[in-house]
């Protein structure tokens, strides 16, 4: 009887094995469906039944997770066009990156050491010991403060208001005799209106925003300035993104207005171009920035190269080469060239 009863019992076992094993082979690729993605379907086509059922079953099939967030362009994903919420960073999920996050070491060819500007007294800092060799590092985060989706207004589908910050700092951090001081730490709030287009390709949103600028010093050394500007960004097979933007600075009275000449130097708009392979191996980004004067043009470029490197699962070498006058608020007026070597982090 205990010999029977073993035989059934084990028989019953080896049953339930069999039928989920068969339940696996016919249902496999709906397991690989993870909820969040299936929650991203929701959202994505939360108007679209069709839509919908077409992604549910694109994320039952092997992989799709994976390439479920690769079909997500880099402005999809830095602006969240898509009305995706980023599931990835749970509570933090309206705080995003918004420029670039990094940490160099810089030199220069031609370091400023007496800062200058038109105004009365600028002229008289005294001479600083500046290495040409420093640390250079920056910051930048947004919030989406406010959306409206599922738009049709003049071929905008999606309105959305951001809060955003970026600090850039210069630390002469090998300059022991001095103390190691801070040369200067740029503080950039923003207040930014996105619209998207919802188009795949092209022009994919519009921008206007406010910014302000500044140094956060007394006179003479203040730097500061405030404007308001318009940009477009564009994007090609999912590698190749376009920034263009102009801007008009705000008019201050003579008595206020620190640095009266700065748009001369720091320019009247720029360009930024970025490329990154399907791979993501790489990615390579350039900024043009130019004051639009035929008489007295000045202008200035960055490159940007990163690759990645095994700093946590977001870090990547960085490499970075400036020409031109601002290559910080303090240095608007000041022509050099810098090279710069570090650790950079991904932009989501």
């Amino acid at each position: 009887m205990f010999r029977y009863l073993l035989f059934t019992a084990l028989g019953k076992s080896a049953g339930l094995v069999a039928g989920a094993a068969c339940i696996c082979l016919l249902y496999g690729p709906l397991a690989l469906a993870t909820e969040e993605t299936f929650v991203r379907c929701a959202q994505k086509y939360e108007s679209d039944n069709a839509g919908r059922l077409r992604c549910y079953d694109q994320s039952a099939k092997k992989d799709s997770p994976l390439k479920f967030n690769e079909e997500r362009s880099y402005l999809t994903q830095l602006w969240n066009l898509d009305n995706l919420t980023n599931l990835d960073a749970s509570k933090l999920e309206q705080i995003r990156t918004y420029r670039q996050t990094y940490f160099l070491v810089k030199y220069t060819n031609l370091p400023n050491r007496q800062p200058s500007s038109p105004v009365i007294g600028n002229n008289s800092v005294s001479p600083t010991s500046i290495d040409a060799l420093e640390t250079k590092f920056q910051f930048s985060f947004k919030s989406d403060i406010g959306s409206q989706r599922n738009l049709d207004i003049f071929g905008i589908k999606t309105m959305r208001f951001w809060a955003a910050y970026t600090q850039q700092s210069n630390w002469q951090t090998f300059n022991i005799l001095n103390s190691s001081p801070f040369r200067e730490t740029t503080y950039e709030p923003e207040l930014i209106a996105n619209f998207g287009t919802g188009n795949t390709s092209g022009l994919k949103f519009i921008n206007i925003g406010g910014v302000h600028q500044s140094n956060g010093r007394t006179m003479p050394e203040s730097r500061s300035w405030q404007g308001i500007y318009v940009l477009g960004g564009f994007e090609w097979s999912n590698t190749t993104s376009v920034l263009l933007r102009v801007w008009q600075r705000i008019p201050e009275s003579s008595a206020k207005d620190d640095n009266p000449d700065l748009i001369d130097y720091l320019g009247r708009g720029d360009l930024f171009v970025r490329w990154e392979p399907v791979s993501k191996t790489q990615s390579i980004a350039m900024l043009l920035r130019n004051n639009f004067s035929l008489s007295s043009n000045r202008g200035f470029m960055q490159i940007d190269w990163a690759t990645p490197v095994k700093v946590g699962n977001m870090g990547r070498l960085h490499m970075q080469i400036t020409s031109g006058y601002g290559e910080s608020l303090t240095d608007y007026n000041h022509q050099q060239n810098t090279i710069g070597m570090g650790i950079s982090f991904r932009e989501w």
